[in-house]
C-alpha cells in the first residue's frame, strides 16, 4: 500500500509550511522549562507539581506518537496537518490566559497532542518527496527543526521572563500558530485516495499504557526515588504492556505500528544508535543548568546565553551535514560526531567551581558540533533502506523511541546525581570533621557545611558526565558498524512480480 503522496509540482511549498508548524511546536517543548519558577510563585504550586507542565507534555507525546503510523496512512496531510495546528493553537491561547494551575496543564497536554502529530508527519513527507540520494540534504533541513528549535528556547525564555510575564511565551507564539494554520488553510492541498485501514482501539490502549507508563515511571524517578510505588510499578505495567503489545502489532494483518521495520538491519542499528544518542543527549541539556545555576549562580539568562553558540552552530550545520551525508554517507560522519561528542562529554566531568565561562561556551558548541554530525545522519540513513509502506512505522517508531529513550536517560542521570551527591557529601563531612581543630563556631560550622553541599553535587555533576561518556562510547562503537544503506524491495511487490509472472508464463504456455 503506497503511503506517501505524490507531488506533481515542487514539494517545497507544503514542506516550508510543515516545518514553520513543527518548528513552533518543538521550540515550545522547551520554551517553558525556565518560566517554571515563575508559574510556580504566581499560581502558588511547588516544584513538583509544577514540572508536571514538563511532564504531562513528554507523556502524551509518547502516547500519540505510536497512533501517527497509523493516522499518515489513514488521512491526508492537509487534513492531519490543519488538525494538528488547531488542536496546538488552541491549546497555545488557553495556557497564555490560564488562572489556575489544572487550566494551565490541560492547555499544555491539548498543545502536546498537536505537536505530537507534526514530527512524523513532516519527516514522512520528507521520504516521500526525495529520492535516497537527495533525502540527507533534505533530512538536514529537517535536523534544523528537530536540533535547533529546542535548544534555542532555553535562552529565547530566559531573555523574555527577565523582562515579561511567563503568559508572554505562550501569547508570542499564538499568532504565529495562527498565520501558519491560515495559511495551511488556503494553500496546502494534497489529493490521495481513500485508504481502507482501520484502527485497532486495544492496540492503542496497549501502547498508551505501555509507552505511557514507561516515560512517566522514568520521568518521576528522579523526584521520588526507585524504591516508590509509584516508580516501579508504572514501568511494570508500561513494560507488560509494551510486550502485549508488540506481539499483538505481529499477528495483525494490519498492525497500528509494524514492529518489521526492525527486519532492515541498517534500520535496526540506526534506531539503537539513536536511542543511545538520546540517553546521553539529555547529560548535557539536563546536568548543565544545575551546575551554572545552583552551584556558580548564574542567571538564566546567561545560562541561556552559554548555550545559545552551540545551538546556532548545530543550526547552520544541520543542512551542512545533511550535504556532506549525500556525498560520504553515514558513517565517516556518525564516528567524527560521536568522537566529539565522547571527548568533550569527558571533559565536562572534570567540572570545577571556578571553569571559566568562555571555556564552558567552547566545550558546549564543540559538543554540539559533534551532535550535528550524528542524529539526523544515522537516522536518514536507517530510513532510507526501508520501502515505502514502511515509512509511517519507521518515523513514529524512531520519534517513540527518542522519547521514550531521553526519560530513561533524564531518570538514570539525575539518580545517579543525587546518589553520588550523597555519597560525596558524607565522604566529604567525615574528611572536614576529622582535619577539624577546635569547636567550630556556628558561622564557621553553617558556612563548612554549605561549602560540602556545593562541593559534592558538583562531584555528583562530574560522576554523572562520565556515565554518560560510557553511554556515548556505546553508540561510537556501534557507528563503525553503519553501512550506507539501499532502499530495500517490498515483500508484497516481490511477491506481486511472482504471481504475475506465473501468469505470463501460462498464458505462453497456452
Amino acid at each position: 500500500m503506497e503511503t506517501s503522496i505524490k507531488h506533481k509540482s515542487s514539494p517545497y511549498g507544503i514542506i516550508a509550511i510543515l516545518m514553520i508548524g513543527a518548528f513552533i511546536s518543538m521550540l515550545n517543548e522547551t520554551l517553558l522549562n525556565v518560566a517554571l519558577p515563575s508559574i510556580m510563585k504566581d499560581l502558588d504550586v511547588n516544584a513538583s507539581t509544577v514540572q508536571w507542565l514538563s511532564t504531562g507534555y513528554m507523556l502524551v507525546n509518547g502516547v500519540m506518537i505510536p497512533a501517527t503510523a497509523f493516522l499518515i496512512q489513514k488521512y491526508t496531510v492537509r487534513g492531519l496537518f490543519i488538525t494538528a495546528m488547531c488542536l496546538f493553537t488552541a491549546g497555545t491561547i488557553l495556557a497564555g490566559f490560564a488562572h489556575v494551575f489544572p487550566l494551565l496543564l490541560v492547555a499544555r497536554m491539548i498543545q502536546a497532542s498537536g505537536s505530537a502529530i507534526m514530527m512524523p508527519l513532516l519527516m514522512n513527507v520528507m521520504l516521500t518527496s526525495f529520492p535516497p540520494e537527495k533525502r540527507g540534504g533534505a533530512m538536514g533541513l529537517f535536523g534544523l527543526v528537530f536540533i535547533f528549535a529546542p535548544a534555542v528556547g532555553p535562552t529565547l525564555s530566559g531573555y523574555l521572563i527577565e523582562h515579561n510575564s511567563w503568559r508572554v511565551l505562550f501569547h508570542l507564539v499564538s499568532p504565529i500558530a495562527i498565520i501558519v494554520l491560515l495559511i495551511a488553510f488556503f494553500l496546502l492541498k494534497d489529493k490521495r485516495e481513500k485508504v481502507d485501514i482501520r484502527l485497532d482501539f486495544f492496540s492503542l490502549v496497549l501502547s498508551s499504557i505501555g509507552f505511557g507508563g514507561l516515560l512517566y515511571g522514568f520521568s518521576s524517578a528522579g523526584e521520588k526515588g526507585w524504591d516508590s510505588p509509584q516508580v516501579y510499578v508504572t514501568i511494570i505495567a508500561g513494560a507488560i504492556s509494551l510486550v502485549w503489545f508488540i506481539l499483538r502489532q505481529n499477528k495483525l494483518e494490519k498492525p497500528m505500528l509494524n514492529f518489521k521495520v526492525y527486519k532492515y538491519p541498517m534500520f535496526a542499528l540506526s534506531s539503537a544508535i539513536s536511542i543511545v544518542i538520546a540517553m546521553a543527549m539529555f547529560s548535557a541539556m539536563l546536568l548543565m543548568p544545575i551546575y551554572l545555576q545552583t552551584i556558580r549562580g548564574i542567571s538564566p539568562l546567561k545560562s541561556g546565553l552559554l548555550m545559545l553558540p552551540g545551538s546556532i552552530l548545530m543550526g547552520i550545520m544541520s543542512p551542512i551535514t545533511g550535504k556532506l551525508f549525500d556525498k560520504f554517507g553515514g558513517r565517516v560522519l556518525a564516528i567524527i560526531g560521536l568522537a566529539i561528542t565522547t571527548f568533550t562529554t569527558y571533559m565536562f566531568s572534570k567540572l570545577t567551581l571556578d571553569t571559566s565561562y568562555t571555556n564552558l561556551i567552547l566545550l558546549y558548541s564543540a559538543r554540539m558540533f559533534g551532535m550535528s554530525m550524528v542524529m539526523m545522519p544515522v537516522m536518514t540513513n536507517g530510513l532510507n533502506q526501508l520501502p515505502a509502506r514502511f515509512y509511517p512505522h519507521g518515523t513514529a517508531m524512531n520519534n517513540t523511541l527518542q522519547q521514550v529513550s531521553g526519560a530513561i536517560g533524564s531518570a538514570l542521570l539525575v539518580t545517579i546525581m543525587s546518589n553520588r551527591t550523597k555519597t560525596h557529601a558524607t565522604d566529604l563531612a567525615a574528611s572536614a570533621m576529622k582535619h577539624l581543630t577546635g569547636q567550630p563556631t556556628p558561622e564557621m560550622f553553617a558556612t563548612m557545611k554549605q561549602q560540602i553541599a556545593m562541593k559534592a553535587m558538583l562531584e555528583g555533576i562530574n560522576d554523572s558526565f562520565l556515565v554518560s561518556v560510557g553511554i556515548a562510547c556505546i553508540a561510537l562503537v556501534l557507528a563503525f558498524f553503519i553501512k550506507r544503506a539501499k532502499q530495500a524491495e517490498d515483500p508484497t511487490d516481490s511477491d506481486l512480480k511472482i504471481s504475475g509472472n506465473k501468469v505470463i508464463n501460462k498464458l505462453a504456455e497456452n
